[in-house]
C-alpha cells in the first residue's frame, strides 16, 4: 500500500470519530496514567522508554482513541509515578512487568494491543510471555528483541558491564541518568532536530531531578543486561503465537540499530516494518504517520509491507 493510499485510508476511517480528550488517573497500586478513548472499545496500553513517560504518547493518544481504549502508564520513579521505597530492593524489569501485569488487569477489557518503546520492550515481552491469551497486537517501536537490534558499541557496553563488578556497574549506569542523556537520545538522529520540541526533555528532567526517582532508573540501567538472556524466549512466544504485528523504527537511533526492525520478520513474517529518517523517540516527528499506520493496520489490516518514510 501506497503512503497515499495509507494516508486516505486512515483519514476515511477517522471521519467518523469526535476530537478526542485525555484524562489522567492514578491507580490503586501509585501508578499514573493517562487515558483516552472509550473503555468499550479494544484496548491498546503504551510502554514508554528511558528516560520518558507517558509524556511521550501526548500527541498519538487523542490520534488513536477513536478506535481504541488507550491506556499510558509511568513506571514507578518515572513521570508522575513516585519511586517504590528504597527498602523495597532495586528496581528491575521483572519487577516493572508485576507492575504492569496488575495495571492491565486492572484497566483493560479484553485482549490488549501493546506499543513498546525502549523500556517499553523488555516490560511488554514478559507481559506477552506470561499472558499470551492477553495480546491482540504488538508494536514494537526502537525497542530490540534480538542482539542485532543493537548498536554494535552499545550492545559491546551492555555486555561488558555484565561482566563488570557491582561498584562499577552502577557508576556507569548513574552517569547515563542525566539530562543531557535525554537531550541526547532527542536529538541524536533526528531529522530536523532544532524543530523538537524542547517541552519533551524538560519534562523529563523533572524525574531526573528527584534523587528516588534517579536511583530508580539507575537501577533498570544496571539490569539491562538481564534482558538479553531472555530473548530466545521472546522469540519463541512469537514464533508460536505469530500476534498481528506493527514494526517502527526510527532508523537515526543511537542506542538500537535498523537491523532490529527486519529482524522481527523472522519470527513473525506478517509483521509490517516502517522506518523514518529520525531518531530514538520517532514521535516526535513521525506521530502522525505512525498513528496512521497504527490504524492501519490493526483497524483495517493491509498486505505485508515493508517501507522507509524519508
Amino acid at each position: 500500500m501506497s503512503r497515499r493510499a495509507l494516508t486516505l485510508c486512515c483519514a476515511l476511517l477517522a471521519l467518523d470519530a469526535p476530537a478526542q480528550t485525555v484524562s489522567y488517573h492514578t491507580s490503586a497500586d501509585g501508578v499514573f496514567y493517562r487515558e483516552a478513548g472509550d473503555p468499550a472499545l479494544p484496548p491498546m496500553v503504551l510502554l514508554h522508554g528511558f528516560p520518558s513517560s507517558s509524556h511521550m504518547f501526548r500527541e498519538l493518544m487523542p490520534a488513536l482513541a477513536g478506535r481504541f481504549h488507550v491506556l499510558a502508564p509511568d513506571y514507578p520513579g518515572m513521570g508522575h509515578s513516585a519511586a517504590p521505597p528504597e527498602a523495597r530492593g532495586p528496581a528491575t524489569f521483572d519487577g516493572l512487568a508485576d507492575t504492569i501485569e496488575r495495571f492491565v488487569a486492572q484497566t483493560s477489557r479484553g485482549k490488549v494491543i501493546l506499543y513498546m518503546q525502549d523500556f517499553g520492550g523488555p516490560v511488554g515481552m514478559r507481559l506477552a510471555v506470561r499472558h499470551p491469551d492477553w495480546i491482540a497486537g504488538l508494536i514494537f517501536q526502537n525497542t530490540p528483541i534480538s542482539l542485532d537490534g543493537w548498536a554494535p558499541e552499545r550492545l559491546a557496553a551492555v555486555q561488558a558491564g555484565a561482566m563488570a563488578a557491582a561498584g562499577a556497574r552502577r557508576a556507569a549506569a548513574a552517569q547515563r541518568v542525566t539530562l543531557a542523556t535525554a537531550q541526547f537520545l532527542y536529538r541524536q538522529g533526528a531529522r530536523h532536530p532544532a524543530q523538537l520540541n524542547p517541552d519533551a526533555w524538560v519534562n523529563d528532567a523533572y524525574a531526573l531531578s528527584i534523587d528516588a526517582d534517579r536511583r530508580v532508573m539507575t537501577d533498570l540501567q544496571v539490569d539491562i543486561p538481564n534482558n538479553l538472556p531472555l530473548y530466545a524466549g521472546w522469540q519463541a512466544y512469537l514464533k508460536a503465537a505469530q500476534p498481528p504485528a506493527l514494526v517502527v523504527w526510527g532508523d537515526g537511533d543511537p542506542l538500537f540499530a535498523p537491523a532490529g526492525a527486519d529482524a522481527v520478520r523472522r519470527w513473525l513474517p506478517a509483521a509490517e516494518v516502517v522506518h523514518y529518517a529520525t531518531g530514538h523517540f520517532a514521535l516526535e516527528e513521525e506521530g502522525a504517520d505512525i498513528a496512521r499506520r497504527i490504524l492501519a493496520r490493526f483497524v483495517n489490516p493491509p498486505a505485508i509491507t515493508t517501507d522507509t518514510v524519508p
